[in-house]
């Protein structure tokens, strides 16, 4: 089995040097019991390699009670020991939502900054931090140079009249969307940007929409609770011939 580096913490630790998706394969060998794993390098290969093995990337500062100290990140690469996903045939779009989704027009990948900026303004930069921030833009101005790039970074946005009020940005890889994070500016403007694109994503030859964590939200549009190994399954097998 592959070697894990466990940190006093019980959490693993992952370096540049790893194989990420050895350190999946062993992480679920092994049960792992925890949400995250630890890593310190943000470098944008690094991180696009855990993408690809199906962690979700998130960071952290860690000495945010210190202000007067040089602000230390972390990344924090997550394994969902309980992931929310949703297969197409499943979504469900209540009677009452029905009449907002002619009213607006979804536009894809066209504002990506914008919307990733408003995200963090909207929720703030506890796991957004600037540092991972970077590495995403990065990420998506990779894409956009060299559409064979496997990691697209990507943003969902809807318009009504014209105005911005709605959005999302997550991954691309293969035929899976993984969510990072959203906001909305009115009433009812974020649950017609996720039906939209969970029918543009349908359209497109998508395999299924990863919602990451659960919510109530998300099974009620109606997406299941999978155990880590079955995400794994059906992730690499909607990831290998993308």
């Amino acid at each position: 089995m592959y070697p894990l580096r466990y940190l006093p913490s019980g959490h693993i630790f992952i370096s540049p040097e790893d194989d990420c998706h050895l350190v999946v394969d062993a992480m679920l060998e092994t049960d792992y019991n925890e949400e995250f794993c630890l890593a310190r390098d943000f470098d944008v290969d690094f991180i696009a390699r855990l993408m690809k093995a199906g962690f979700l990337v998130m960071s952290a500062m860690l000495n945010f009670d210190e202000p007067e100290i040089e602000p230390f990140y972390i990344l924090l690469p997550k394994l969902h020991l309980t992931r929310s996903a949703l297969f197409f045939p499943a979504l469900h779009i209540k009677k009452g939502i029905r009449p907002f989704l002619s009213r607006y027009e979804l536009r894809v990948n066209t504002n990506f900054g914008h919307i990733l900026d408003k995200c963090v303004e909207t929720h703030g930069s506890d796991w957004l931090t600037p540092p991972l921030v970077d590495v995403i833009k990065s990420l998506h101005q990779r894409s956009i140079l060299d559409n064979k790039e496997s990691i697209k970074p990507v943003s969902f946005e809807v318009y009504r009249d014209g105005e911005l009020k709605a959005g999302e940005f997550g991954v691309i890889l293969g035929r899976v969307y993984t969510s990072y994070s959203g906001y909305h500016e009115e009433n009812n403007a974020g649950t017609v940007q996720m039906i939209l694109m969970i029918q543009w994503l349908e359209k497109n030859g998508f395999d299924f929409f990863d919602f990451g964590m659960p919510l109530e939200y998300k099974t009620t549009l109606g997406a299941q609770d999978i155990s880590p190994r079955r995400f794994v399954e059906l992730f690499r097998a909607a990831t290998d011939n993308p």
